[in-house]
């Protein structure tokens, strides 16, 4: 996702920053704002020279340790902000500058050493805040609703196979009812599900679900991606792996899975959106242990966090 020589902005807990990538592969991150006269550094460009940002504004260039470079001499003192980054293969990780309660997780690593990666997808600043955007991905019981038309599934049976704090594996049994030729022919994707769907799902909180589509074609992991944009925005994106019976499923059904993992993030963002003010629940579904049990994480996490 990380243009070599591009800088890329991002917005993490109301703070934006810009990271940029050399040709060598150096990956570095700065607080966005320059400190001369707070022009915003993603707006300029990269010097490959130095490996360093150019402020858009006045030409002033910042190494990736905050060091302003003038004249062929640097700065005795960074005067940009650098972010911490942790590089993990092809993963960065951040924690934003605070102090760390939680370890990077090795789950991205496993995935992409055994599975083929097709692509990054469903790219989008939800207008939620980040405890009801986390939760939607541990509810196993919106599928029969906000799903319904696109996977017609009929009824959802989920329970844990593991439970290790941070951690959750979880078993789901789903079952559809038939697509029609036509609707196979616009998502070849949905040929390959099977009636009866023996899926699970790996959890990594707070950043991190997995959804394993298992069918005799193909064999989907979808990272879903979430981390807070700011109070009442939350960003997401989806990270596709995939395992194919033979090499020209791929060619046939890359676009399709891509594309039906954005329409699932799509129909998500929507309900989100529509939601009225959070209010004790007076219903209670079938599958809903899962999702408070992230809740819970959730409050002990933030409470840790507060005090």
């Amino acid at each position: 996702m990380l243009e070599t020589n591009s800088p890329c902005k991002i917005t993490l807990n109301g703070q934006d920053y810009v990271l940029w990538q050399s040709a060598s592969g150096e990956v570095s991150a700065l607080n966005n704002v320059c400190p001369h006269m707070q022009a915003p550094l993603s707006n300029g460009w990269i010097c490959e020279e130095w490996n360093t940002i150019i402020c858009p504004f006045h030409a002033v260039e910042f190494d990736g340790s905050g060091r302003l470079l003038r004249n062929d001499e640097w700065s005795r003192v960074p005067l940009a902000e650098p972010l911490e980054l942790i590089i993990d293969g092809d993963f960065i990780w951040t924690y934003g500058g605070f102090e760390p309660r939680l370890p990077i997780p090795d789950l991205h690593r496993k995935v992409a050493s055994e599975y083929e990666f097709l692509g990054v997808t469903a790219q989008r600043s939800i207008q939620s805040d980040f405890l009801s955007s986390l939760m939607i991905n541990y509810d196993h019981d919106h599928q029969n609703g906000t799903h319904r038309e696109f996977f017609k599934v009929k009824s959802t049976r989920s329970t844990f196979l593991e439970k290790d704090g941070v951690y959750a594996k979880v078993s789901q049994v789903a079952e559809k009812d038939d697509y029609t030729s036509e609707e196979i022919e616009a998502n070849p994707m949905l040929g390959a599900i099977p009636e009866v769907m023996n899926n699970f799902l790996e959890y990594v909180f707070p950043s991190t679900q997995f959804f394993c589509l298992n069918s005799p074609d193909v064999k989907t992991y979808q990272g879903h991606i979430l981390y807070p944009e700011t109070e009442n925005m939350t960003k997401t994106f989806i990270l596709l792996y995939a395992k194919f019976s033979n090499s020209e499923l791929k060619s046939i059904m890359q676009d399709s899975l891509l594309n039906a993992a954005s329409i699932v993030v799509q129909q998500d963002a929507d309900c989100l959106e529509s939601l009225y003010p959070r209010q004790k629940a007076k219903i209670h579904l079938p599958n809903e242990e899962i999702m408070f049990y992230a809740e819970e994480l959730y409050k002990n996490w933030n409470h840790s966090l507060v005090v």
